[in-house]
């Protein structure tokens, strides 16, 4: 794995990391502010996004571990009120 596939590795674990604590924010009935995360996010899309495919590949794995975390998040926020 090269030097750019391993940084973002590591991005990828930390927002997994902050996606955790931001869940058990929202599942404890806090506030959570996501502008940090979307700009990490963006980041993270950015390096992958000029990768080599075959460099980008074996981040697969770890981003899909992301999205289910994102999931969870997405799926513990409560839901604005209709009307």
């Amino acid at each position: 794995m090269g030097n750019a596939a391993k940084a973002s590795l590591a991005t990828i674990e930390s927002l997994q990391a902050m996606l955790r604590v931001a869940t058990a924010l929202v599942e404890a009935g806090r506030r959570i502010d996501l502008s940090g995360l979307e700009v990490e996010a963006a980041r993270l899309c950015s390096a992958i996004g000029v990768m080599a495919q075959g460099e980008a590949r074996p981040l697969r794995p770890a981003l899909e571990a992301l999205l289910r975390d994102l999931d969870r998040l997405a799926a513990a926020l409560p839901r604005p009120p209709e009307g």
